[in-house]
């Protein structure tokens, strides 16, 4: 048997409805590889998973959404990898359900490479993006990829981050490969996708289904040393992303924050249930047992006179100019224009209902 015809059993293996991967697992353990299992008797695939399911995989007529796949694969730098593939990640062997075939656009090796999934809100404080971006970049000078889910918010900080120093950085969806959600992201997308790596497991035009998002964020965990966290609300997946992981025995990192902020209080939660406190890149680093050959140093905060006064008075919290002011000792009018050179220095962040918050440098 050919290559193409190798690659054309996997694919109706895995395009057969109803058959999912405990099923495909348990039919690749007994009769080895995908041509076995359709090579096999109706009774002998029955006596394995049952009547429907061996009725199914003999008689679902998936030849229109093979030939689609393999015509994808033909594509530039795509690549289809199945379980057999030297090419396969090794990382993802290690999980109880790795996926049976994965479609890759980009840098198939950055699948081997030694990474660090950066997840979190997909609604963000400022300082939130702040540091997933400075950590991504920090992470990834260091040397390690950069794992994310390309969602808003967080994942796209981290994904950003990780470009912007040049390094590598790979993004995991829940959809078909061909499917790029959010919209929003689709020219950083393009650009992961050129110079890193985008996988998912979903056949060719999945939609984003809610579903599919718990299960993506397995393969984020899989691949990665270690989940860090950097902003996530109680109910937000990429706690679903970190159960993961410490259920795969990846390290678990969090970041606080305020405790008067809903998107500090995932990531408060996870420290008590034994996640690692991070405050600075090197903790990451120091956990994983990884040296860098140079990190980046810590860039201080430059501001003269009052304005720095101003800063300091700003505390963690976002506050509003009257309550600058009244701190402070300045004018209002002084207050704004303050607030101002600082916003255009990068130093604060303006957020919603007229507030302002510090940024601080990882």
């Amino acid at each position: 048997m050919n290559a193409t015809d190798s690659l054309a059993s996997w694919l109706r293996l895995t395009l057969t409805p109803g058959i999912g991967g405990a099923t495909q697992r348990k039919l690749l353990t007994t009769f080895g590889l995908p041509s076995a299992i359709f090579a096999a008797s109706r009774s002998a695939l029955t006596s394995v998973v049952g009547e429907k399911a061996a009725s199914q995989l003999l008689d679902t007529d998936s030849h229109a959404a093979v030939a689609d796949a393999l015509a994808w694969s033909d594509k530039g730098t795509h690549r289809l990898l199945c379980l057999a593939d030297p090419d396969y990640p090794p990382a993802l062997l290690q999980i109880p359900d790795p996926p049976t075939l994965l479609y890759v656009r980009g840098r198939v090796e950055l699948l081997k490479a030694p990474a660090l999934a950066v997840v979190g809100s997909r609604n963000p404080t400022p300082q939130g993006v702040h540091n997933a971006q400075r950590f991504a970049a920090s992470l990834a000078e260091a040397g390690l990829t950069i794992i994310s889910g390309l969602a808003l918010g967080i994942d796209a900080a981290a994904h950003r981050g990780a470009l912007a120093a040049s390094g590598n950085t790979v993004a995991i969806i829940g959809t078909g490969i061909d499917r790029l959600y959010p919209a929003a992201n689709q020219q950083l997308a393009i650009e992961i996708a050129s110079r890193g790596a985008i996988i998912s497991d979903f056949p060719l035009a999945t939609a984003p289904v809610a579903a599919n998002f718990p299960r993506r964020n397995r393969l984020i965990a899989g691949l990665s040393r270690g989940t860090l966290v950097v902003e996530a609300t109680v109910e937000s997946g990429s706690l679903i992303t970190a159960r993961l992981a410490a259920e795969q025995g990846r390290e678990v990192f969090a970041i606080p924050g305020s405790i008067h902020s809903p998107q500090s209080r995932g990531c408060h939660s996870l420290l008590k249930q034994g996640a690692k406190l991070v405050e600075t890149v090197q903790d990451v680093l120091d956990e994983l047992c990884w040296a860098s050959a140079s990190l980046p140093p810590t860039v201080p905060v430059e501001s003269d006179g009052e304005a720095h006064g101003l800063l300091q008075s700003m505390g963690c919290d976002p506050c509003s100019l009257d309550e600058l002011a009244n701190h402070s000792g300045l004018t209002a009018d002084a207050v704004s224009v303050m607030l101002l050179h600082l916003e255009l220095d990068g130093q604060i962040a303006a957020l919603p209902g007229g507030r302002y918050q510090r940024l601080f440098r990882a």
